[in-house]
């Protein structure tokens, strides 16, 4: 009897366990069907959420469902949070809807995912981060700013753009670290948001950004320091540059040698374990608050003019004073810096850019005066310029490791190799500037324990491996890592900018991946503070790249995963840290918004907003965004030797914090550099002028929160005796990728740089050469064989001229060269009706590169049009008022013409108004023109254009073929290859025009552009 009772009890408990895990297994389907679609409702992406387990506590009345890691890859607000907890009660049977339920993914209670800053309660303050520091390590005294307290002033921000140029040692060569792709390869591709547009606008934010990696372009490098000097002078040559030296001058101190060892360049290149840092002296001298100072001066002797960065080095000792004084004495006038040598001793501080004319004009200086006495600063050597690799590298002959193994991959068993061939040193042969983080870390004093982990066996692994470890050694000693030994920088953050692989067919984006890592070290920074600030700061910067590009450029941009995994970039470092994989650099779809300038520098942008939010939040302080560059911009002389400035502010519709409440204006004299600029209150300034000389201008709009990108550069000049006045309107505002393009069945694609390469802001760094391979079949097999996509390695250490915005200091010097006095003013104040065109005897419009065009697919309207309706009826106005214009532009007729977004009035306008009219837009390929016989004699000779990628002037790759549209117009000049008609000029009763199909700023050689304009003007106006 005892014995079947107990069979009994055995049955119904099985059964009753049984009949649970039925309810458990058709609950789990129901909340597997229910989360996913609030997944893809949130993420607007294919996925799968699934319940793992379910935990009932009947007699506490609790519940906790614990899913795969896909919930955890939300974006989590409250809202989210509380939709999820809705949906999972919903689902539970009637007497389970009122227990206490927890929810969790990745180990985390879900509320728990989200970020400090989008939450209205309970905050996680063990995630706070904030580090007190009074003084930063570098502050531009200078600027007519202060600090900017709703910024990012004294945070430190470590940062750095992927791989580099770096020697494969079971190659014996050195190659990229990802495949030659789209034109670009990502170990250059990530710094072209890095180095333009990220970099500066956290540093006009008030930051302090350490690099990694080279951040000059400059392939010159000049190294001047005490121990160059020769004999016991403390002057003499370097030996590298000319007439280089260092000098010093004793005032109430003297300089003497420091105890330790300081900086040195004695030789050519190093080699493993060789730190310049190590190998010199350095100088040192008490400061002083009165009486006379002692400086240290470096002066450079420049070999050719142009734009140089500027870095100091110096070391930290126990006394160090944390107010060195440099300046940079440059051409644009003198710049000033505090730097703190508390911190940063021993390596390259950067300062900035600077443009140095050729010759030994420029010198930075280092004084003993300080707002304390008694303390030590000392003066090392001064780096200018980029330069070239010098590190030398071979395999190593102990055995070299035989497989690169990734950043994420578990740890495996490492084979090595013995060389079988007997290999010398070899240096890169590339700019320093293209060099992966590890050769530039050894060429920086880093020690090599940070960037030699292998020893030297394996330079892929050393170089992911040395990132996170440099950010160490930068926090070593600061409250972010206090019990390290470290350079005493307080570091906020470090962000990794990377981009992914993998493809999909036709216009499918791959899209934003974000990664951190927090199953490290117990969850804990060395500090003792949460790692959970990394996801916080990950999701900040993910919310606002996806945003902005789905409203500016893609609306089904995808947003990828927010991954906890442990990539070392993401779990070495001690401080908060992102790792963003943008987007896929071997998608054509992505691709083609990633290599337009204006994409990079919105998400560039969002980074930045990303950024400023979490350290806004970090220190629980008020943020505002630094505003937009300003817009109509335009100058006009309001006196003898006085000029107007105008403009109006840029509103950001996205951030209604983003608005100007002053304003710099920063002047340039002829052909030098920018002054440090003066503050004005108002959208409005008058500036005094001298006759004769070339003034230019450009704005920046200044908030709470940083300063703006520059306006375009404006130029004026008054001449004593002038034959007249004249107006250049740039309305070259183009910036663009390459032409790229799909076929019906989708079988090729691709970049089509011979029929347009595109506008580069500024100047691209980026681009390898032109892509050969347009089959979207072909797959990837190889670094060296990328497949669909592949392409040409021509260009990779050459910079590719782009829209400098500064064309109106072109063109006017050669109207100043004509006799005319000139004013300047961008197009969108014609078209404002800013400025009226009608007070000016000739007008120059300049169109350059300038034509309709569509980002990527075309999601968004097509800007960039030659003539919009108003400009259009502004230079009407003008022609009707008796006036002169001369136009010049590769697509002044194409873009009127061959546009599908161009009107038969359009067409009309030209014709009846400017008088030309288009033949095709092949117009040559030689970039050879010549003036032909017509009515205007002053009008004769030959002229050559950029015809090429190059360096110095935007490429024309094919420019229009324009023709006579009127008895009274004639051709002037043709193209001397095929005898085109590449410009006319119409000579009427009321009015005349010059109508050119090629840009005069792209014609070769000053003298040629000034004998041009001359000819033009003088055919117009005799």
């Amino acid at each position: 009897m005892r014995k079947s009772i107990f069979i009994l009890l055995i049955l119904l408990i099985s059964y009753s366990a049984f009949s649970r895990n039925l309810a458990n297994d058709s609950l789990k389907q129901k909340l597997n069907s229910s989360l996913t679609n609030i997944y893809k409702e949130v993420m607007l992406r294919p996925g799968r959420v699934t319940v793992d387990s379910i935990a009932m506590n009947e007699r506490e009345k609790s519940m906790e469902l614990h899913t795969n890691l896909s919930l955890s890859y939300l974006p989590m607000r409250e809202n989210t949070v509380l939709h999820i907890y809705d949906s999972v009660r919903y689902h539970l049977p009637q007497p389970q809807k009122k227990y206490h339920i927890s929810v969790f993914s990745d180990g985390q209670e879900i509320s728990h995912l989200i970020p400090n800053f989008f939450r209205t309660k309970q905050k996680d303050k063990n995630r706070m981060i904030a580090h007190r520091v009074e003084k930063p390590l570098v502050t531009n005294i200078s600027s007519p700013v202060g600090d900017f307290d709703k910024g990012l002033q004294n945070n430190h921000i470590a940062l750095w753009q992927s791989h580099g140029w770096y020697y494969e040692q079971k190659l014996g060569r050195w190659e990229w670290q990802r495949a030659r792709i789209f034109q670009t390869v990502e170990d250059l591709y990530t710094q072209s948001y890095v180095l333009p547009f990220l970099a500066p606008m956290l540093e006009n934010a008030g930051a302090n950004v350490l690099m990694p990696r080279e951040r000059d372009y400059n392939k010159t490098e000049l190294i001047i320091d005490n121990d160059d000097v020769a004999g016991g002078n403390r002057s003499g040559h370097s030996g590298r540059y000319g007439d280089s030296h260092y000098g010093e001058i004793d005032g109430k101190e003297r300089w003497r040698n420091t105890d330790s060892a300081g900086f040195a360049n004695p030789k050519e290149i190093y080699r493993d374990g060789e730190n310049p840092f190590r190998m010199g002296t350095a100088r040192q001298i008490k400061t002083i608050t009165r009486g006379e100072e002692s400086l240290a001066e470096w002066c450079p002797d420049i070999p050719e003019k142009g734009k140089y960065g500027v870095y100091v080095s110096y070391q930290t000792v126990r006394n160090s004073t944390d107010d060195a004084l440099y300046s940079v004495y440059h051409a644009g006038g003198r710049t000033d810096f505090r730097v703190n040598q508390q911190m940063g001793g021993g390596t390259w501080i950067f300062l900035g850019y600077f443009h140095f004319d050729e010759g030994n004009s420029h010198k930075i200086t280092l004084t003993n005066r300080s707002s304390r006495a008694g303390r030590i600063v000392i003066a090392d050597a001064v780096k200018i310029g980029g330069g070239m690799g010098n590190i030398a590298r071979m395999p190593h002959p102990d055995g070299f490791e035989k497989e690169n193994t990734k950043s994420s991959e578990k740890q495996v068993a490492k084979e090595t190799l013995i060389p079988k061939i007997n290999y010398s040193p070899e240096t890169s042969g590339y700019p320093r500037y293209t060099e992966g983080a590890r050769y530039w870390m050894q060429w920086a004093g880093v020690p090599d324990s940070v960037y030699n982990r292998t020893e030297g066996k394996n330079d892929y692994t050393d170089d992911y491996a040395s990132r996170g470890a440099w950010v160490n050694w930068l926090a070593g000693g600061s409250p972010a890592l206090p019990k390290e030994e470290g350079l005493n920088i307080p570091v906020d953050l470090a962000f990794a900018f990377h981009t992914d692989a993998g493809t999909f067919w036709g216009d499918t984006i791959v899209g934003t991946l974000g990664i951190y890592m927090t199953h490290f070290n117990d969850g804990v920074f060395e500090n003792g503070r949460s790692r959970w600030a990394s996801r916080d700061l990950s999701e900040l910067v993910m919310e606002e790249i996806v945003s902005d590009i789905r409203r500016e450029f893609e609306p089904e941009w995808t947003r990828r995963h927010l991954w906890n995994r442990s990539y070392a970039e993401a779990r070495m470092p001690n401080v908060p840290t992102m790792l963003l994989e943008l987007l896929s650099h071997q998608n054509f779809a992505d691709m083609r918004y990633g290599l337009d300038p204006s994409f990079r520098f919105t998400v560039s942008r969002s980074i930045y907003k990303g950024m400023l939010r979490f350290l806004a939040n970090q220190y629980n302080r008020p943020y505002v965004v630094q505003p937009l560059p300003v817009k109509e911009f335009s100058t006009r002389f309001c006196g003898d030797t006085e000029v107007e400035l105008k403009w109006q502010p840029s509103p950001d519709p996205a951030e209604p914090s983003a608005t100007p409440a002053r304003y710099i204006v920063y002047t340039r004299l002829n052909g030098g550099g920018f002054d440090n600029g003066v503050m004005v209150k108002n959208n409005r300034y008058v500036a005094s002028i001298q006759k004769d000389t070339v003034y230019s201008f450009k704005v920046v709009a200044v908030n709470d929160g940083g300063i703006s990108f520059p306006s375009e550069i404006l130029s004026v000049c008054r001449k004593t005796a002038q034959r007249g006045e004249a107006l250049i309107v740039n309305g070259f505002t183009r910036v663009s990728a390459p032409f790229s393009f799909t076929t019906s069945q989708d079988s090729i694609a691709g970049f089509a740089g011979n029929v347009d390469n595109g506008v580069p802001y500024i100047a691209d760094h980026h681009f390898i050469g032109h892509m050969h391979e347009f089959r979207r079949v072909i797959p990837w097999m190889d670094d060296d064989a990328s497949g669909f996509g592949d392409s040409g390695a021509n260009y990779e250490t050459t910079a590719i001229a782009g829209n400098t915005f500064d064309y109106p200091f072109i063109h006017g010097q050669a109207f100043a060269k004509a006799g005319y006095s000139f004013v300047s003013s961008s197009v969108a104040a014609i078209e404002n009706k800013s400025l009226s065109l009608n007070s000016y005897g000739i007008v120059d419009w300049i169109l350059g590169k300038q034509r309709e065009w569509s980002v990527a697919r075309g999601a968004k309207p097509p800007r960039f049009k030659t003539f919009s309706q108003s400009t259009q009826e502004a230079i009407t106005d003008y022609c009707n008022h008796g006036g002169n214009i001369i136009v010049s532009g590769a697509f002044v007729g194409t873009d009127l013409w061959d546009n599908p977004h161009a009107s038969a009035r359009d067409r009309e306008w030209a014709q009846n108004t400017l008088r030309y009219k288009w033949r095709n837009n092949h117009g040559a390929v030689t970039g050879e023109v010549k003036a032909v016989a017509s009515p205007f004699p002053s009008l004769h000779g030959n002229w050559s254009y950029y015809n090429t990628l190059n360096s110095e002037s935007y490429v024309v790759e094919y420019p229009d073929a324009v023709e006579p549209a009127d008895q009274n117009a004639f051709t002037v000049f043709r193209y001397s290859e095929n005898n085109l008609s590449a410009g006319i000029i119409y000579k009427g009763e009321q009015y005349g025009t010059a109508i050119l199909g090629f840009p005069i700023e792209a014609i070769k050689g000053a003298e040629n552009r000034n004998k041009l304009v001359k000819g033009l003007v003088d055919a117009l106006t005799d």
